[in-house]
């Protein structure tokens, strides 16, 4: 298995710094055999946006390994480009665990695979379900700023919101960190 992670347009350090923070092998029991190889985008300039160039990444990092399942981690504006290079990477035979879109407000998101959306108030979290998403999602409350979830997501406290839950249950709290490691804890095990 391999995580893609694809920044958005920010320093390197802030990528960095998340994958020491939320991906290392100290980080609650992952360690490199578990989540396998993490792959970067680079983030600092507007091919973010580029499915196209996100995808010749992908396929001059994995290669032959095509069928090897992948997991999407994207944020901000990186989450335009990694959408479209995971629809893609799925139709030219690849197999997409799941997409995890961090504060991509505005972004529609779409494709046959699970897809989950982490916003930073609650007001990206609703507009932004209208534009599509999974069932399982997490908002901070109360608000961070933006670039607060990719630099700092083990101090960002917020909701887990699962609405393919029949019952009305209240949502959970959790911190973005905690709630990225459940998501990837579960997908690990496909």
């Amino acid at each position: 298995m391999s995580i893609i992670i694809c920044p958005g347009m920010h320093e390197a350090r802030l990528t960095e710094h998340f994958i020491s923070e939320c991906l290392s092998s100290n980080s609650q029991g992952f360690t490199a055999k578990t989540l396998g190889e993490i792959l970067v985008f680079s983030g600092e300039s507007l091919l973010t946006l580029s499915s196209i160039h996100i995808l010749q990444f992908l396929r001059d990092r994995l290669q032959h390994e095509l069928k090897s399942p992948v997991i999407f981690i994207s944020f901000s504006a990186g989450v335009v480009g990694a959408i479209g290079a995971a629809s893609a990477w799925q139709i030219l035979g690849g197999k997409v665990i799941a997409f995890i879109a961090i504060d991509g407000w505005g972004v529609p998101l779409a494709g046959n695979f699970p897809i989950h959306r982490m916003s930073h108030d609650y007001f990206t979290h609703w507009s932004s379900a209208l534009l599509g998403g999974g069932s399982e999602n997490f908002y901070a409350e109360p608000a961070v700023e933006h670039l607060s979830m990719w630099r700092s997501p083990q101090l960002v406290k917020g909701w887990y919101i699962d609405s393919s839950i029949q019952v009305s249950r209240p949502p959970l709290p959790q911190t973005a960190k905690e709630f990225l490691h459940l998501l990837l804890t579960r997908y690990q095990q496909n």
